[in-house]
């Protein structure tokens, strides 16, 4: 039963069964905490190893700067993920306490409501109450949760789970770069890492725009584009402090 097993990298778990289906929605969560973690992770530490090998600085300061940029740029990661979801979390825990209010207030009205919105959806009523009542009788909380709020299991904020993910795929997207600059001369280090990390950012672009079911070509470009301009700037920057 391929639907029975799931694998989790590292921090977020993935369904195969609905991969094999290709239902991209239910990707969203890890696909979004991955990409933007490994994006950053290559694009802020390329342009920094850039940016001070443009000035002329010693391969051991490339490294600390490298280093420290990959260290600083994980924890700024997982600080920003958590705080975000958490206030998403946050503001889901408020509306499933002011629904379960209502409906230990007053069911009918909100029975009323749940048969209200399958009617908006195209059932008849004579459908739609039968629908809701049944649902109801099953999770009242649960049925009102996914009907009226939007909140489902699969889109449910996990703040830990989204932390450690974008810490986790920054730290792998920094060391990409990180590691061109340890084995490469100092005098070809701007062409080679440049060079490899605009190859790990299309690569990476087309994964993304593969698990997500966009375009393989859209997806590249407009991770390179953004990749070209920081690792421009920051190496316009290094030549003008250049001693």
């Amino acid at each position: 039963m391929l639907e029975d097993w799931s694998l989790g990298w590292p921090f977020f778990q993935i369904d195969l069964g609905a991969m094999g289906k290709k239902h991209f929605t239910q990707r969203l969560n890890w696909l979004r905490a991955s990409v933007l973690g490994a994006n950053d992770g290559i694009i802020s530490t390329a342009s920094l190893i850039l940016g001070v090998a443009v000035a002329g600085e010693p391969t051991r300061s490339i490294l600390i700067a490298g280093s420290a940029s990959l260290v600083a740029g994980a924890i700024s990661m997982a600080a920003d993920e958590y705080v975000s979801v958490s206030s998403q979390a946050d503001t889901e825990k408020a509306d499933l306490e002011r629904e379960k209010e209502e409906l230990d207030q007053n069911p009918e009205a909100e029975k009323k409501e749940l048969t209200n919105i399958y009617v908006e959806r195209g059932l008849s009523r004579s459908l739609a109450k039968p629908v809701a009542e049944q649902l109801m009788e099953k999770d009242a909380l649960k049925a009102h949760a996914r009907e009226e709020l939007g909140i489902i299991e699969i889109h449910k904020a996990r703040p830990i789970q989204a932390a450690l993910a974008s810490a986790s795929a920054f730290t792998f997207g920094a060391l990409l770069p990180l590691a061109l600059a340890y084995v490469t001369p100092v005098s070809q280090l701007p062409l080679v890492v440049s060079g490899g990390s605009l190859l790990f950012l299309g690569l990476l672009g087309g994964l993304a725009a593969k698990f997500g079911g966009a375009r393989i070509l859209v997806g590249v470009s407009r991770v390179m584009f953004w990749g070209v301009l920081a690792m421009l700037l920051t190496s316009l920057i290094g030549f003008l402090l250049r001693g």
